[in-house]
């Protein structure tokens, strides 16, 4: 059972969306909000696994988010907002949200991208994902292309996986190792690759693999390329 909590200044989508979840299996609503502050109570006195959050409310809706996570670390943040423009989507990424759905999105795109977040994915509205992607591609994140980057054995075969569009339960199966130990390999290559969530690990391991600057830490003079 997934729980959830829902924040937003508009009654009767909360209510809608309370409905909605509420009649799809494996979901569990604990509570709903309607402003920044709420995100935090919530998030720090309830601490759901999934929290969905529109980002125009009173308040600071971006600081909310990234102290909600530092209070309550396991908790996976949903903008489900109508916001369009690739800043907003950008700034939520950055303040810590896993996943970011438009609200013209129709609702099984909604559970898709709570389920996705819930499996450790970070989840951006299908038609809207490419310019959010091209928008990264062109930030700082750039820059580490032009680096040499050491990973190890295990650090390669799981970029390996992300590439191919594997979830960190199948990372793990594939490789035989627990969940929190893919978790905490993720957190090592975000380090390495100066990315702030799972997409940007995923663009700038591209963006190395095009230019060939991967190498393996542990085998030397092996170049690895990173896609099979």
């Amino acid at each position: 059972m997934v729980s959830l909590a829902l924040v937003d200044d508009h009654p009767l989508l909360i209510e809608g969306i309370v409905s909605l979840l509420s009649r799809a299996d494996g979901f569990e609503i604990l509570s709903t909000g309607s402003s920044a502050r709420d995100i935090i109570d919530i998030s720090s006195r309830l601490h759901p696994d999934v929290i969905i959050v529109d980002l125009s409310m009173a308040g600071d809706v971006f600081a909310a988010i990234a102290t909600s996570i530092k209070l309550s670390p396991n908790t996976k943040v949903v903008a489900f907002t109508a916001a369009t423009g690739v800043d907003s989507a950008i700034r939520a990424l950055d303040a810590g949200a896993n996943g970011y759905v438009l609200k013209g999105s129709n609702a099984q795109e909604l559970i898709h991208a709570v389920e996705s977040v819930r499996q450790g994915e970070t989840y951006i509205t299908q038609n809207f994902a490419s310019q959010v992607i091209a928008a990264l591609r062109n930030a700082p994140l750039r820059r580490v292309a032009a680096e040499v980057v050491q990973f190890s054995i295990r650090e390669d075969q799981i970029v390996r996986l992300l590439l191919r569009g594997r979830t960190n339960k199948e990372i793990a199966i594939s490789l035989k190792i627990s969940e929190k130990t893919v978790r905490n390999y993720m957190t090592i290559l975000m380090q390495k690759l100066n990315a702030r969530n799972r997409l940007e690990v995923v663009i700038a391991a591209q963006a190395l693999s095009e230019q060939e600057h991967i190498r393996s830490a542990e085998i030397q003079p092996r170049q690895p390329r990173l896609l099979s």
